[in-house]
């Protein structure tokens, strides 16, 4: 079977190749992303496609994957926004997603961001690569193990991040709709309300599925400890951008590190070296560096995560082929 996987970077290309060795599909890989008609066309003689986010199977692109003979549809994300998901059944296709992987990527990536923001790490070297060696009293920080971290999720990732963020020494909080067993020794859970006003740093790890309302607003940040460090590397729709700007620019939040953002599209995959940011918001939110620190969805770009992505897709459509059914079907 032909296979056309989309927004493979370079360094992702051999570990499609070595997963691909027991499953013997013909793979072809490319850097694109499914944005254009262009893009949808390049699946032209293959049956299934492997997308990755900001890969948008829209009403457009699934017209054309219809009229050229696509029938599979994956995505090696364990979101599905990017596709529409009820339009796709109508056309007939058949879909899967990855519903997890390495969760210490994401969670080493959240606490990466909390520790550089508490050290004020982006600032200094920023301040040093100009051959600037003074100490300001902006560099001035707390010890992790003097600060209360509250992790807003506890699942796998959730998990993980209180774990590293105990390991560090902090007194670790969290916050599940669940009753989460297992986690007495590194993490005690309380009641969401409670948790806000606790912590010196807010590391958002929930789920989202589409119409799920944001869980960090103008009303939660004001609820924050004044001079907060706030963590987002779960999915954008999560945080209301502006309410995070606003509590930059006043002093209620100290610092913002996120991974992942509403409207992400319109800047990430893209260089705007002296241009100027199309999206107002996100080009203000850039602007707070080093009090915001971006990553541009990187989270699951490590080895191991990869590979277990692009395996759990291959076994996806595997399991389609065989039986006509998959376990993490959409």
């Amino acid at each position: 079977m032909k296979v056309l996987c989309y927004g493979v970077r370079d360094v992702e290309e051999p570990i499609f190749e070595a997963c691909n060795k027991k499953y013997g599909y013909e793979i072809k890989c490319v850097p694109d992303y499914l944005n254009t008609k262009e893009t949808a066309y390049m699946a032209k003689g293959c049956e299934a496609v492997i997308l990755r986010g900001n890969c948008f199977a829209n009403k457009q692109n699934l017209d054309i994957y219809k009229e050229i003979g696509v029938k599979y549809v994956l995505t090696r994300t364990a979101g599905y926004e990017h596709i529409d998901v009820p339009y796709a059944h109508e056309l007939g296709f058949k879909m899967a997603f990855v519903p997890g992987y390495s969760p210490n990527a994401i969670a080493e990536l959240a606490v990466t961001h909390a520790m550089m923001l508490l050290r004020h790490m982006a600032y200094a070297t920023a301040r040093s690569g100009k051959k600037n060696f003074k100490i300001d009293s902006f560099e001035f920080s707390k010890e992790i193990r003097n600060c209360t971290v509250g992790c807003i999720g506890l699942g796998r990732i959730g998990r993980v991040a209180a774990s590293l963020y105990a390991g560090l020494g902090a007194h670790v909080i969290g916050y599940d709709m669940f009753q989460i067993k297992g986690i007495e020794s590194y993490c005690t859970q309380v009641p969401l309300e409670e948790l806000i006003p606790q912590c010196d740093i807010v590391s958002i790890h929930a789920r989202y599925t589409a119409g799920d309302p944001k869980i960090v607003t103008k009303e939660f940040i004001s609820k924050m400890k004044d001079g907060a460090i706030l963590v987002n590397a779960a999915r954008g729709q999560l945080v209301d951008t502006e309410a995070v700007i606003e509590g930059i620019e006043s002093g209620k939040l100290n610092g913002f590190g996120v991974d992942t953002l509403i409207d992400e599209a319109d800047i990430f995959g893209k260089d705007f070296e002296g241009k100027e940011i199309p999206n107002p918001t996100l080009a203000k939110l850039q602007s707070l560096y080093p009090r915001v620190l971006i990553t541009p969805h990187l989270g699951s770009y490590t080895d191991e995560a990869a590979r277990e992505m692009v395996d759990i897709s291959y076994s996806n459509l595997k399991d389609f082929i065989e039986t006509g059914d998959c376990k993490n079907k959409i």
